[in-house]
């Protein structure tokens, strides 16, 4: 079987650098994450990751007023053109040099890009201006026009409504104003007076202010008007002959103790003027009055960037010391996202049960809650006092436990979200694995500061037993999925086989040539997987202690050479091993990763390297690159290690100077560069996806890719016009096939929600077996993201009623689909089970209130039943009138039927 598996998500990491960008409706916002772009979707709380990637870090994003073109460039200079609303990237091009501001015009036909102290105008692909006669496009960014006249680098680009004038902001302490194409009568116009670099220039709505920012906190309001006069000037000059320019009306500070501007925006409609302080927090004023509306303390750190919707009722704010990103609506006072990644490297992850939840570590000591669905945080565990290093699920139940350097050992109900049981050893210890048993009532961890694996009860949290053996620390720990044994590996090159249930608690060991790194059971519990330091993979039999199968790694993991590398990437020992190994969900497949940029995945029975993914060519982390320029190697060392911007550094930023006098700020803080690795990898209990977690985010890779044009067994009859014509005609099998074959999804969507509830039984029936995993896999997506729900479980009661006997003696070939299916079955489940207690909740709290006075009894003779109903506005009527219509309250599909 060929394996598919390709990039699906990156969740993790929710901004990094770079400007926030609002759709044109305001619906969905793009964030820069690394050299990825991921769209959080706020009205349907979804989010996703656009599958190309930069090979730098993304400096600027840039939309076009439709929405359907999205320009993102890295700090190269290097740009890609994307269709965004099919995620596909169209173009890529090279500005030749690091750019600072870039921005679409409200026409949409041209776009500025500040480089330098230039700026560019281009015009935007597939204008009549950048396309031949026949409408061929040869050369899609065809550059308009340069303006210099700056003297230090652009900082922002805005545009007038009318898209024939722009306004630029630098660092000279100027703002000028640009015409796009020659104006008669016009002149650019320098806007000085300002003391430090300004950070940002616009034109009010009707065009007749102008506004600027500068980074000491100052805001000038421009006009178009006449030089003041004296009284003696007057007699002398007529009005109509003095001299009109642009000239400052009002000067506003925003006063916040010594705090620096980091960022500013402006809505010409509203009149609303927000900006991003150095101290955290964000202040929103009306102007031209200058009335500050609200003020708010989101960050302990810089405020990179800010952002409107068009609407202006919401504002994006980005910072990315920690990590953030906050969507807030100063209308209600209140957070439409807030989401924060992890800000330091992550250390293990784990797929819950169901595989809806990935739990990550890291050594901030947080652990996080992803929804795979959404693709957002959903809780954040900050209970731990130092790195987390180990989390695993008990198999039975929503508890989760984790390991710490900070000597604990905590579970976690992720039901109510907390912390019900912390366990610790005798002594002070520094705990780096854990293991739990299936029912979950023993947890077992181990330390690298002592030789044994300590024992805990969960119900009562006293310590059981503390396991000695090894002659070296416990690198990592795993129960069997059957629950009597547990595996330990140490770095005294054994892994020891434990009964910990059995009368005498003997232990066999199993001698290898190097020290253990992960072990990891298979699903049956009858083989365990170990990675050794040498790069050796190696496959055991539990109950015969005897090896089954190897896999010599080390050619295979290793890739990536450091700036700071004297050695090749061939020849480099760091990367030939494997620090974690999983297997599949059926046991024929383990992946592997380590500290490279590449993970492994191997078939078990043969050895062979069935496919090699590389997580990151990102250049702003170090070991992406397997040769090193020798031009980049100066006498000083490696030329990405040092600081060539001087003055220009974050470092004059800094308040906290450390020396007396000093004026640049501290000259002794290291700078380092991240390295790329993956610490944890997990398969989906579905099978059909695994994550990884590296130096960028959480990866997630799936089977499952939607967007992407994979036609079945296709021929030239068969277009998506014929597959409605056979939906016209009622022929719905034939409908379905041709569907499946173009496998376009919206087309297989229409088709299969066309098919009338009686003939879906008889279209099952006649379904050629070739399209039962494609159809047992549409239909679960279908029934965790459509409404109809009563029209999919008939779907699935008649696939099952079927091909049951079909799917039963092909059991191996369907596990991932029919996992899909039942996970889509137990959330409908649980849905309706709380729906259902809220429902009796709510009748026993209206049944339990007392009748009010003026409630009567319907019969006359008072042996009739009171019979109540609510109105519209919630108030308790007497159902006396027949002709009062009662009034449900209930939840339904969106055809009007309730749901029992």
């Amino acid at each position: 079987m060929k394996i598919e598996f390709k990039f699906s998500n990156l969740l993790g990491t929710v901004y990094c650098k770079g400007n926030l960008l609002f759709t044109p409706d305001g619906t969905c916002l793009l964030s820069p994450v690394g050299n990825r772009v991921t769209v959080f979707d706020l009205i349907n709380n979804k989010s996703y990751t656009l599958p190309f990637s930069h090979r730098r870090n993304i400096a600027r994003l840039a939309l076009n007023p439709r929405g359907n073109l999205l320009l993102s460039v890295d700090e190269d200079g290097r740009a890609i053109l994307t269709n965004l609303p099919r995620r596909l990237a169209l173009h890529h091009f090279s500005f030749k040099a690091p750019i600072s501001a870039l921005t679409f015009s409200p026409s949409g036909l041209h776009f500025a890009v500040g480089i330098g102290r230039l700026i560019e105008v281009w015009h935007t692909p597939s204008t009549p201006e950048a396309t031949t006669e026949e409408g061929l496009e040869f050369a899609p960014f065809v550059r308009h026009r340069v303006y210099a006249g700056h003297y230090d680098t652009v900082q922002s680009v805005e545009w007038s409504s009318d898209s024939r004038f722009f306004l630029s902001a630098a660092k000279d302490l100027t703002a000028r104003i640009w015409s796009l194409d020659p104006e008669e009568d016009f002149v650019p116009t320098t806007l000085a007076g300002h003391r430090e670099g300004v950070l940002g220039a616009w034109f009010s709505s009707s065009q007749e202010e102008i506004y600027t920012v500068s980074q000491d906190g100052a805001l000038f309001q421009w006009s178009y008007t006449q030089k003041p006069t004296t009284n003696d000037e007057i007699d002398m000059v007529e009005d109509d002959e003095a001299p009109s320019q642009w000239r400052i009306v009002q000067r506003h500070y925003f006063m916040q103790n010594n705090a620096k501007v980091k960022c500013a925006a402006f809505h010409p409609e509203c009149n609303l003027l927000v900006a991003g302080f150095s101290n955290g927090l964000f202040g929103l004023y009306e102007l031209p009055e200058f009335n500050m509306i609200h003020t708010l303390s989101i960050s302990q750190n810089d405020i990179d960037f800010v952002t409107m919707n068009k609407s202006g009722e919401w504002l994006a704010f980005g910072a990315s010391k920690l990590g953030q990103l906050l969507v807030w609506e100063w209308q209600s006072e209140s957070y439409i996202l807030k989401q924060q990644g992890h800000f330091d490297s992550m250390n293990a992850l784990v797929y819950s049960p169901d595989g809806q939840r990935i739990i990550t570590t890291a050594d901030d000591g947080k652990i996080k809650v992803w929804d795979t669905q959404s693709g957002f945080c959903i809780v954040t565990f900050t209970d731990h006092s130092s790195g987390v290093t180990a989390c695993e699920f008990a198999k039975r139940g929503n508890v989760l436990f984790t390991s710490s350097l900070d000597g604990s050992v905590r579970a976690w109900d992720l039901v109510r979200y907390r912390n019900f049981r912390t366990f610790t050893a005798p002594t002070r210890l520094s705990f780096s694995s854990v293991a739990v048993d299936p029912s979950g009532e023993v947890v077992c961890a181990g330390s690298l500061d002592s030789f044994d694996i300590h024992i805990w009860s969960v119900q009562t949290g006293q310590l059981l037993d503390q396991l000695s053996g090894h002659e070296g620390p416990v690198a990592s720990l795993a129960f069997a999925p059957s629950g009597d044994t547990v595996v330990s590996g140490s770095w005294d090159h054994t892994v020891r086989i434990w009964s910990i249930f059995g009368r005498t608690q003997t232990s066999e060991p199993i001698q290898l040539q190097a020290d253990v790194l992960h072990v990891a059971f298979r699903p049956d519990s009858k083989q365990v997987a170990v990675s050794t330091l040498d790069g050796q993979l190696t496959f055991w039999s539990v109950s015969e202690a005897n090896q089954e199968a190897g896999v010599d790694g080390r050619r295979d993991v290793s890739g990536g050479r450091k700036i700071s590398d004297r050695r090749t990437a061939a020849n480099v020992a760091r990367t030939k091993s494997f620090n974690c190994i999983a297997y599949s969900t059926d046991g024929t497949c383990v992946i592997a990763g380590g500290n490279s940029k590449y993970i492994c995945l191997y078939d078990v029975q043969s050895g062979t390297l069935i496919k090699k993914f590389t997580i990151s060519v990102n250049l702003s982390l170090d070991g992406t690159q397997e040769f090193l320029n020798s031009r980049n190697l100066t006498d000083a060392g490696p030329r990405g290690l040092i600081d060539s911007q001087g003055q220009a550094s974050d470092l004059e930023d800094r308040i906290d100077r450390t020396l007396p006098g000093a004026t640049r700020g501290d000259l002794s803080a290291r700078k380092t560069r991240p390295e790329v690795r993956v610490p944890a990898v997990a398969f989906s209990p579905t099978g059909r996806a695994f994550c990884a977690a590296s130096t960028e985010g959480l990866l997630v890779y799936s089977l499952d890719n939607a967007l992407q044009f994979d036609p079945f067994d296709l021929d030239l009859d068969i277009t998506p016009a014929s597959t409605i014509a056979a939906v016209h005609s009622k022929d719905y099998l034939l409908a379905l096939v041709m569907a499946f074959r173009l496998n376009e999804r919206p087309l297989i969507r229409r088709v299969y929600e066309s098919i009338p509830v009686p003939d879906v039984s008889l279209v099952v029936k006649h379904l050629p077996t070739v399209y039962l995993a494609r159809l047992l896999r549409f239909v679960a997506q279908a029934t965790d993201e459509s409404p109809h729900l009563e029209f999919n479980l008939r779907w699935i009661e008649a696939l099952l009623s079927a091909h049951g006997p079909y799917l039963k003696d092909n059991a191996a070939s369907f596990g991932s689909e029919l996992r899909t299916v039942q996970k889509a079955v137990a959330k409908i489940q649980a849905d309706l089970a709380r729906l259902a207690d809220d429902n009796v909740y709510a009748l026993d709290y209206l049944l339990a209130q007392p009748v009010s006075s003026s409630a009567k009894e319907v019969n006359g003779d008072g042996g009739g039943q009171l019979q109540l109903m609510v109105d519209g506005n919630g108030a308790e009527e007497e159902n006396a009138d027949e002709g009062m219509e009662d009034e449900w309250i209930g939840l339904g599909d969106e055809d009007g039927g309730a749901v029992g």
